[in-house]
């Protein structure tokens, strides 16, 4: 009989240890999984949200005039005109459209205007230094400056920076000199802007 304990303690002891050591196994391998889970969750998103940002900037644009909801509004960069003015609610029935090119490309720092009919009939409410109805590059201010097409804020004051360390614009093509300023920028704004 002492035989028989013996011999089912011992069962006993193997099968609690055995089971012991299997439930350690699975805690084991349960925490290398949550190791691994972890890790990736670090360096995973990191990188996921560097390549969305570098993927996908965003741009800031004023939308205002004959628009439903003027104010500013975030896009991604790259957006269109058109878009913007969606996002603006769409235009109003007084707007008119027949000179802006909705098709064109923001960039950050854009004001977007919608003219209505009666504005457009009038022409453009004329400012200092647009005389002509042309921007001079030498009197601008920047927010006369950013209503030229592709013309936001960054660039805009590059444009006055450009004015202040070098003195002004001897000719339109000047423009050219300033970094990100280049034949296309230029060729959709030559024909409204000047030098006095």
């Amino acid at each position: 009989m002492k035989q028989k304990i013996i011999y089912a303690v011992t069962i006993l002891f193997l099968l609690t240890g055995a089971g012991g050591c299997q439930g350690r196994q699975e805690e084991e391998l349960l925490l290398t999984g949550q190791e691994e889970a972890f890790s990736e969750g670090i360096s995973g998103p990191e990188e996921t949200s560097e390549e969305a940002v570098q993927e996908n900037p965003v741009i800031y644009v004023q939308v205002s005039g004959a628009v439903a909801k003027p104010g500013v509004y975030e896009l991604k960069a790259g957006s269109r005109i058109f878009q913007a003015v969606e996002l603006a609610g769409g235009i109003t029935e007084e707007a008119d459209t027949k000179n802006l090119n909705q098709a064109g490309i923001l960039e950050d720092g854009q004001m977007v205007y919608i003219p209505d009919a009666e504005e457009a009939a009038q022409g453009l409410p004329v400012e200092p230094g647009q005389e002509d109805g042309r921007i001079n590059l030498n009197t601008a201010t920047e927010t006369e400056l950013m209503t030229l097409p592709g013309i936001g804020a960054a660039k805009a004051r590059s444009i006055l920076a450009f004015r202040e360390a070098n003195g002004s614009f001897q000719c339109t093509e000047d423009l050219m000199k300033i970094e990100g300023i280049k034949d296309g920028v230029f060729s959709r704004i030559k024909d409204s802007i000047r030098v006095d």
